[in-house]
């Protein structure tokens, strides 16, 4: 008897067989072989990071019989390869599910993976929840690589520094990373140093606003309003030919608050104002209520207020392992040339 959830993981497998070769030819062993909100189960992602493949459920845990359809599925298609599951449908998106001592053991093992040559350090369980690099951002890396030779780079929100790592390797004159995780940091300084890159890349941990403030020339007081800031490191001005902004959805900290939702320009603006004048500045939205139009039309109106124009707007879309049903993904990433 067919099994319900097979039809559809073979249908995307074989969807998949013209990127798989192309990617395998510029050496990336890391892609989404199965988009579940699209192709069948929402909620069900599964990603092939090198020798290991993850499976993550955000909706709902599985039940046995599709844990077994996908680990037989698997199997079959991709043998030799090891799946880890990450049930993350509790409210707080922790990983709630225990392995057996055997998976336990090959999910905490650390790894490397490629993407474009660029390798990255994985492991598919860690002291975090989400994956060490986020492969929906793959075309984002690509269009920095193909932007940084030659020119300075800013990379905020940073994380684990995938794509200032990418840029170093391409050839960048000159790459900060900024992030306030001290852990996310060092895995970005292990991606660092398994590649050969041709200059010395910079990991800054610090605030975004206070960093983006002091590059832009605002400057962040010690002060405000009579309160004491928590400590951050002094940051000459300087302006970025290439500026990366990747926030996430929302975060408050005494220097401000991130909200891709209702103020994405309180972190738009530093950033731009860090943007050399010719630059190009490359703006993330993951937020998949937010509409595409109307964050653009927020980023132009701040661009007018700030005094800087926007010369040219180019929408960045996500790679074909990464399908949309209409054609307007979650991830949103917006090329601005100003």
């Amino acid at each position: 008897m067919t099994r319900a959830l097979t039809p559809s993981l073979a249908a995307a497998h074989a969807a998949r067989a013209p990127l798989v070769a192309r990617l395998a030819g510029e050496r990336t062993d890391a892609l989404r072989l199965f988009h579940g909100s699209v192709e069948g189960l929402p909620g069900l992602t599964v990603d092939r990071y090198g020798e290991l493949l993850l499976a993550q459920s955000f909706h709902r845990p599985l039940d046995e019989g599709e844990l077994a359809e996908l680990t037989g599925f698997y199997g079959e298609t991709l043998p030799g390869l090891p799946l880890i599951l990450n049930d993350r449908s509790q409210s707080n998106s922790r990983i709630s599910n225990d392995l057996a001592p055997e998976l336990e053991s090959i999910a905490r093992a650390p790894r490397e993976i490629c993407e474009m040559g660029v390798r990255y350090r994985f492991q598919a369980r860690h002291a975090g929840q989400d994956p060490w690099l986020f492969l929906d951002l793959r075309a984002g890396r690509r269009r920095v690589m193909q932007e940084a030779v030659g020119r300075s780079v800013l990379n905020v929100f940073a994380y684990t520094c995938g794509v200032g790592v990418a840029a170093a390797r391409a050839g960048a004159r000159h790459v900060v990373n900024v992030d306030f995780s001290e852990s996310s940091l060092a895995i970005g300084k292990e991606n660092a140093k398994l590649n050969e890159l041709p200059i010395r890349v910079r990991f800054i941990r610090c605030d975004a606003f206070a960093a983006l403030r002091q590059y832009a020339g605002i400057g962040q007081p010690k002060v405000v309003r009579g309160k004491r800031m928590p400590p951050f490191p002094e940051l000459a001005p300087q302006r970025f030919e290439l500026v990366f902004l990747d926030p996430p959805r929302y975060a408050r900290s005494p220097f401000g608050v991130v909200d891709l939702v209702n103020d994405y320009p309180a972190i738009f603006k530093p950033a731009l104002l860090a943007t050399a004048e010719g630059g190009t500045l490359i703006c993330c939205n993951n937020v998949a209520q937010v509409g595409r139009e109307a964050w653009l039309d927020q980023l132009e109106r701040s661009a007018r207020k700030a005094g800087r124009a926007l010369r040219a707007v180019e929408w960045i879309e996500p790679e074909s392992d990464f399908p949309s049903m209409d054609g307007r993904p979650p991830l949103k990433m917006v090329l601005l040339r100003v």
